[in-house]
């Protein structure tokens, strides 16, 4: 479809246009789109590029056939309808709209009260410590691993690291958030150091890095793999191979570079969402007892 403004200037820092914008996603949907389709899509729009004003929004506008759309109701008693981005067209649509970030639900159409997915956020609580960061990430592996679980570490683009894990779509969101919560409290035991690595909720009381299990919860989204984030350089939310996270730094992936990247690594996520499993077995595991 035809980019409306195609020459206005999203990124000043880095002079990259809504046009470059949309010819990145073009050129990534294939490693993108695993990651979208089926999910409630939630719109942060920014019209006149990161240096402006953004918006949210959940309800998705008129729009053409080939977007998806799902009615979603919430316990406050309000509703809406989500775009469902499924498809290279789809997504160029949303990106025409404004949409710099590709912020999606944790499950997927029809099961949309079932994540597909384990998630632990390591985010940082002050500067200088990313270190940290990678630190704590090959901890998260070694327990997921223990658990029989598929990690997939990738870089959030903005100031932390999230590491996935596929899960079969059986569990609904609170008993997912239970697991992931005794999950990220066994890695912050295994570290044993609460400089470096905290589950302490309120956040004037952390001092390390947050081993973030709340994300796991109905209606949060995450920045998808191969989001572009509202940075100056334009950085990208990439997947990474785990041999890459004792040394990774975040700013190496930006619109500029994640071509090059993708001809030269390939895709980390591929065939990731064919490794689900189930997690009633496993909560056992982690001391906390299932139901």
């Amino acid at each position: 479809m035809a980019i409306s403004n195609p020459d206005k200037v999203f990124f000043p820092e880095v002079g990259l246009t809504k046009e470059g914008l949309a010819a990145y996603y073009r050129d990534v949907a294939d490693c993108a789109l695993p990651h979208l389709r089926g999910r409630p899509f939630h719109m942060v729009r920014y019209p006149n590029g990161v240096a402006a004003d953004f918006f949210h929004q959940k309800r998705v506008p008129s729009h053409p056939d080939f977007v998806g759309e799902q009615f979603v109701q919430f316990p406050s008693g309000h509703s809406t309808v989500f775009a469902i981005v499924g498809n290279k067209a789809a997504l160029e649509w949303v990106i025409n709209l404004g949409c710099i970030e590709l912020h999606t639900w944790h499950s997927r159409v029809p099961k949309i009260e079932e994540p597909d997915y384990v998630l632990i956020d390591l985010d940082p609580s002050r500067d200088g410590q990313w270190a940290y960061v990678r630190q704590i990430a090959l901890v998260v592996r070694e327990v997921m691993d223990e658990l029989g679980l598929a990690s997939y570490p990738k870089t959030s683009g903005a100031t932390g690291l999230h590491i996935l894990a596929p899960i079969k779509p059986e569990l609904p969101f609170p008993d997912v958030r239970r697991f992931a919560k005794a999950l990220a409290e066994e890695v912050e035991r295994r570290v044993g150091d609460q400089e470096i690595a905290t589950t302490t909720w309120r956040v004037a009381d952390r001092r390390g890095v947050f081993v973030d299990y709340g994300q796991n919860s109905r209606d949060k989204t995450i920045a998808c793999a191969y989001s572009v984030r509202p940075t100056p350089d334009a950085r990208v939310s990439a997947p990474l191979l785990w041999e890459e996270v004792p040394d990774v730094d975040p700013s190496a992936f930006t619109v500029q570079t994640m071509r090059e990247r993708i001809a030269s690594v390939g895709d980390p996520t591929k065939g990731m969402w064919q490794r689900k499993r189930g997690l009633k077995p496993l909560f056992a595991k982690l001391g906390v007892e299932y139901g």
